[in-house]
């Protein structure tokens, strides 16, 4: 039984090195190349899907439109849920992460990034950045977020992959998640039952195919980064994904590391 796990590709706020969140931000032209190509990995590969499933965000469902659209499966059943949204940054939504260490120091800024519990400071309700009014989420449980951390964002995310993903996943149906960076590093802190300080150094790469493997008791059994000659050597990833195959450039690290600057 195999899910595949997809960050959207290169955003347009990611270029302009800002914090997204729950801001709509499309991809760029980079990241339109980036999904392509994470379709045709998987085409290579031979990999179809029964059912895909995607955030409320244009860029996660652009992502998986053209992964889809590559696979000539745009027929397939698609869900789109606010509960795989981005983790949500509060104030810090579309400010410049340089700019944000300059006035708070880079200290502070790296403990709102990285860290499971700590929440940065609270969008407030006036502010134009708000998302209470936006109709994608009407039918929202309780109140639109104004800040998250990441066990904040693992709440919800647990919630629809408990509920939506994972009896689809027991019943043998093959899955596309295109999801976020922080979405997906709450959903792999959870099924690969990392601490708190590997989940720190866990960093998802733009639009790379990321497969898991779980056995009968649903349970991960291996999980890799796929290419378009197949898996990849356990630790190694591609930096990115290039739209010239002659201009690919994989990169070493450890499990899922890459450039802290592809992140939300």
């Amino acid at each position: 039984m195999k899910i595949v796990f997809v960050r959207h590709g290169q955003s347009e706020y990611n270029l302009e090195n800002r914090f997204t969140g729950w801001t709509d931000s499309d991809l760029s032209e980079q990241g339109l190349k980036e999904a392509r190509q994470a379709g045709k990995a998987l085409r290579a590969n031979g990999f179809a899907f029964d059912a895909a499933f995607s955030s409320v965000l244009t860029r996660a469902i652009r992502t998986m439109g053209i992964i889809l659209d590559e696979l000539d499966q745009l027929w397939i059943p698609v869900s789109k849920s606010w509960r795989l949204n981005e983790r949500h940054y509060g104030a810090l939504q579309g400010l410049n992460k340089a700019e944000t260490a300059d006035r708070y120091g880079a200290d502070q800024v790296l403990l709102w990034r990285r860290s499971v519990s700590e929440r940065p400071p609270a969008l407030a309700r006036d502010d134009e950045r708000y998302a209470g009014d936006d109709p994608r989420y009407k039918n929202i449980d309780g109140e639109v977020p104004l800040t998250e951390n990441l066990d904040d964002t693992a709440e919800r995310v647990l919630v629809y992959w408990e509920k939506n993903i994972l009896p689809e996943l027991a019943a043998g149906r093959k899955l596309l998640l295109c999801a976020h960076g922080n979405t997906l590093r709450a959903l792999i802190r959870y099924l690969d039952d990392l601490p708190e300080d590997g989940v720190v150094n866990l960093n998802i790469p733009t639009a790379i195919p990321l497969v898991y493997e779980f056995g009968d008791d649903m349970k991960p059994v291996k999980h890799y980064y796929l290419g378009e000659d197949g898996p990849l050597p356990q630790g190694e990833i591609p930096h990115k994904i290039s739209p010239d195959p002659a201009q690919d450039m994989p990169g070493k690290g450890e499990g899922h590391h890459v450039p802290p600057q592809t992140l939300d």
